[in-house]
Parts: structure tokens; C-alpha cells; sequence
């Protein structure tokens, strides 16, 4: 009986050792799994994608959506997808917020500041166009765009070398699977120009990310003023494109998920540093991603 119960602890002892063994493995494995997947996320020059500074925003800036930085006094200019408010905010260790309001609601993508005039793009194409005679007054005006069919919008930014605002379709009915297309607005005449302003191959970006078939739907975009090159983020392919000015796509970055859960806004600062805006997309709340520029080859 003794001997059983000897043979009987030895057995167990046994699996004990095969079962730890394989937790081991599999622990290893999933590390493993870890660091080639974060492998994968790659940045611009000069920047690092995967350790942005994070600035956790209030519950009123949940579905934030266009942002643009103001250099006057070192804020972040920023709307709400549904309310017809301008919000300024201070990233500092506890966030300061002030806020006007311009329009009522309606679905507001973008924003751009164009000297001391704002730009703000509705999902259909149109423009609400605005500046504060007072602080509780605004001087509104929008602007139509033209038919062309059913379209859907979330990128407005200002070319300054041709004096124009550049909207980026995000599914527009003129456009296939191969396509995506960019219309202005031109500042000088104040009217939408007839003619695209140019057209995006995504079988370019396919052929850069490796892979076909990518449904590559657009979100936020805006220009980098030390290269001149356009910065596209799309949440729905977790990517950063860059481009030239006329859309033809030169770098391909995948950016991790669990960082960008909802980028809706993007804009630089004179110097160059990056600043992302994640809506809040129901995990957590809403927040603004702060990338500092580090010019290569510095410590």
C-alpha cells in the first residue's frame, strides 16, 4: 500500500513538472508573440509612434474631433463632432479648457485657422466659415459644397503655398476601391474649385504596407511644416500614410491600436512636434497624444 502510494505521488509529481513546463513555454511564447508584434509599429523620421506624452481630456471633449495648435499662447484649438463649440486647451498636468460657441449642432469632422478665421468642415463637404467679433459673438458664414453625389468627409487642411483649403474624401461616390479623392476650397475667391485638387492611388499604399485589398478610409491629415510632406492618419487601418502635396504616398507606418483607439485630429507646431487627438470611443475618455520632434542623429 505504502509502495502505491509512493508510485501514486511520483505520478503526480510528474505531471506537476510537464504542466509547469508547459506554462513556462507558453509564457515564452506569448513575450515572444509581444516584441514581434511591437516590432511592427514603426515612425517618421523623427518621431517615435509608440511612446507619445498623454493628456487625458474632459468628459466634454469625448468625441473630439479636429484640433489645430495655436501658436499665440502654446494651446491646442479643438471642436466636438456634435456641438457647435470652439474649445481651447492648456496641456498642462491638469487640464485647462475654455470654450465659445460658433454654430449649432450638426456633424463637425475638421478644423482649420486660417490668420483669425475658422474653418470648420461638416461631413457632407460644407464649410463653417466664422471669426469672434466678440468673445460671445461669431460672424458665421457656410459655405455649400457643390453636388457631386453622396459623400462623407473628416479631413480639412490649409495648403498655404497655393492659398487653399484641401478636403480629403473619406468615401465619396465618384471614387472606387482604388481611389480617393481631395477637392479645395480656394481662399482668395472664396469658392470650392471645380476640378479635384488631386487623386490618391491606394494601390500605391497597398504596395508599400505589403498587402492587398486595404479599405483605406482616412480620418485626420494635416501638413508637416519642417518637410512639406502630408501626414494622413486612417483608424480604421491603423496607419500613418505620408505623402507628397498631390496625394502620391511615400511612407506607410502601422501605429498600434491600443495608442491610437480613435485618432480624429492631427496638427504640428512650428517646431515641428506632433500632436494626435484620440476620441474617446466608448473605452476610457478622450485624450491628446504629444510627440516631441527629435531631429536625427541628436542625443
Amino acid at each position: 500500500m505504502f509502495t502505491r502510494y509512493l508510485n501514486a505521488y511520483a505520478d503526480r509529481r510528474r505531471i506537476s513538472i510537464v504542466l509547469y513546463s508547459a506554462l513556462i513555454l507558453l509564457s515564452g511564447l506569448g513575450c515572444n508573440d509581444q516584441k514581434e508584434d511591437k516590432s511592427k509599429y514603426t515612425s517618421p523620421p523623427g518621431y517615435n509612434l509608440n511612446y507619445p506624452k498623454l493628456f487625458k481630456l474632459p468628459p466634454s471633449l469625448d468625441e473630439i474631433s479636429g484640433i489645430v495648435f495655436n501658436a499665440k499662447d502654446n494651446s491646442v484649438l479643438a471642436i466636438n463632432d456634435e456641438r457647435g463649440w470652439l474649445y481651447k486647451i492648456f496641456l498642462t498636468r491638469d487640464i485647462e479648457t475654455e470654450k465659445w460657441q460658433y454654430y449649432k449642432g450638426a456633424d463637425f469632422e475638421d478644423l482649420v485657422l486660417v490668420d483669425s478665421t475658422f474653418f470648420v468642415l461638416e461631413s457632407n463637404g460644407n464649410l463653417i466659415k466664422f471669426r469672434f467679433i466678440r468673445p460671445d459673438s461669431a460672424q458665421v458664414e457656410e459655405l455649400i459644397f457643390p453636388p457631386r453625389g453622396k459623400n462623407e468627409f473628416e479631413i480639412l487642411y490649409h495648403e498655404k503655398s497655393k492659398n487653399r483649403l484641401v478636403l480629403l474624401c473619406k468615401d465619396c461616390e465618384q471614387d472606387d476601391k482604388n481611389s480617393l479623392t481631395a477637392f479645395s476650397f480656394n481662399l482668395t475667391s472664396n469658392t470650392f474649385d471645380s476640378l479635384p485638387a488631386y487623386v490618391i492611388d491606394i494601390r500605391k499604399i497597398e504596395d508599400l504596407m505589403e498587402e492587398k485589398k486595404v479599405r483605406f478610409k482616412p480620418s485626420a491629415a494635416t501638413i508637416n511644416p519642417l518637410t512639406g510632406e502630408l501626414y494622413i492618419i486612417s483608424a480604421i487601418n491603423d496607419v500613418l500614410v505620408v505623402t507628397d502635396l498631390a496625394g502620391v504616398p511615400k511612407e506607410v507606418h502601422r501605429i498600434d491600436p491600443k495608442i491610437y483607439k480613435q485618432p480624429e485630429g492631427i496638427a504640428f507646431t512650428p517646431a515641428g512636434d506632433l500632436i494626435i487627438s484620440n476620441e474617446s470611443a466608448d473605452i476610457g475618455t478622450a485624450n491628446i497624444l504629444y510627440f516631441k520632434y527629435k531631429r536625427t542623429g541628436t542625443p
